[in-house]
């Protein structure tokens, strides 16, 4: 096998996927507000980590990640996004939840959507939970 160094920039690479992570979300965003919820926040940062979108429906917001995906399996289904990941999300929304008390009421629930194209293809509404992670 001959090696040959990589001709591309590493740069326009990330900025390529940044960007199609970021269209990804706007295709979650646009599932999500067709189904009749709001969006409270996008890209929601702290330095435990991030939620691409807290959403607002009834009585329950969401915290939803939105992952791109070419294909998926049933069985690929568990391993979308890892253990670790699931816990910084967990982490980042109970600070959300302390940055903005007024929906310390309502029922808390993480999602995850996969997204192919401009389309979502799969929203797991409960896909994991807090008490889930501390197994």
């Amino acid at each position: 096998m001959i090696m040959r160094p990589y001709s591309g920039s590493f740069e326009t690479g990330m900025i390529g996927a940044v960007q199609r992570g970021r269209e990804g979300e706007a295709a979650g965003r646009q599932y999500l507000l067709d189904a009749g919820w709001s969006i409270v926040a996008q890209n929601f940062r702290t330095r435990r980590g991030e939620v691409d979108i807290v959403a607002l429906r009834g009585e329950v917001v969401a915290f939803v990640e939105v992952k791109r995906v070419n294909r998926y399996t049933q069985e690929d289904l568990q391993h979308v996004i890892s253990a670790k990941k699931r816990r910084s999300i967990i982490e980042t929304s109970k600070l959300f939840l302390a940055m903005h008390r007024k929906y310390n009421q309502y029922r808390i629930r993480y999602d995850v959507m996969l997204v192919q194209g401009n389309a979502c293809v799969r929203h797991m509404e409960g896909a994991f939970a807090e008490h889930d992670e501390a197994e």
